[in-house]
């Protein structure tokens, strides 16, 4: 994947997903148009940054510990859009599409009190997770192939599988296609520094004006299990898209069990959470 793009999240665009993860209390202060409008934009990368930002944090078969083991983190399964960017000549954005989709995990750290969530986002090379198989998008409307996809996430534990995520389509984002995007592209212009929200206009700036944006837009519920359990080394996390026309929930979780996932039609993240790399050694 291109380094030159912009790499970007949103927060609070599925219904209590920040209840469950605990984040709620950190945009107690942001006031939104909508009561189910998303909350904001977090930068993930920038590239060129000086900041810990300006470091690579995506990988498609990793997820590495932070450096403090009191940092416990959890995954968090989302869909990613590719998308193309296109500036008003003054460099404010006119409109960003959306071209390509596909799983990810927007891993975080799980801290109280952190001044900004990118802080939570990326703590270094393979801290966040992109499946290597993107799909193209011929529109991002309703009534588009988009209708039709779903997303779950496992993870196996100990020779155990256990359901992570709930099992959503797609569709039940709080806000999806047109919406999305045009509140995408208004935040993008808007934004300011703000309580755990950053300047967006001003990372655009840093990144000078890139072509490309990859935008996760929010994490969806977490079962029992996934609420209860942060990550540990040795686990295996599987986020899945699929065509929920073509596949049962129950095919898709035997496809994880006997690892054969490989279908065209779907995007699947799989990835084995690895302790810190030390420098004198490999730690796998």
């Amino acid at each position: 994947m291109n380094r030159e793009i912009l790499g970007l999240g949103i927060a609070g665009n599925f219904a209590h997903h920040l209840e469950q993860a605990g984040e709620s209390a950190d945009f107690v202060d942001i006031h939104t148009e909508e009561e189910d409008a998303p909350k904001g934009i977090f930068p993930t990368y920038v590239p060129g940054s000086k900041s810990f930002l300006g470091v690579w944090p995506f990988s498609s078969d990793t997820i590495r510990m932070p450096k403090d083991p009191a940092k416990p983190i959890q995954m968090e399964p989302e869909v990613a859009l590719l998308c193309e960017i296109d500036y008003h000549d003054d460099h404010s954005v006119k409109s960003i599409r959306p071209t390509h989709f596909c799983a990810y995990n927007d891993c975080s750290i799980r801290i109280e009190g952190a001044p900004k969530i990118s802080i939570k986002k990326n703590w270094g090379p393979e801290s966040k997770g992109i499946a290597k198989t993107m799909l193209p998008l011929e529109q991002f409307t309703k009534g588009s192939m988009l209708d039709h996809y779903s997303l779950v996430s496992f993870i196996k534990r100990d020779d155990t599988l256990h359901q992570y995520g709930e099992d959503s389509p797609l569709a039940t984002y709080s806000y999806f296609y047109e919406k999305l995007t045009d509140w995408i592209t208004d935040k993008l212009n808007t934004q300011k520094d703000t309580g755990p929200l950053e300047d967006l206009s001003a990372l655009i700036r840093e990144a000078h004006y890139p072509e490309h944006t990859l935008i996760s837009i929010g994490a969806t519920r977490y079962t029992p299990y996934g609420e209860s359990h942060y990550l540990q080394k040795g686990d295996t996390l599987f986020v899945i898209v699929y065509d929920h026309r073509r596949y049962t929930f129950a095919e898709i979780e035997e496809m994880v069990r006997t690892e054969s996932l490989g279908a065209c039609d779907m995007s699947v993240l799989k990835q084995v959470v690895k302790g810190v790399k030390l420098i004198d050694r490999v730690d796998s």
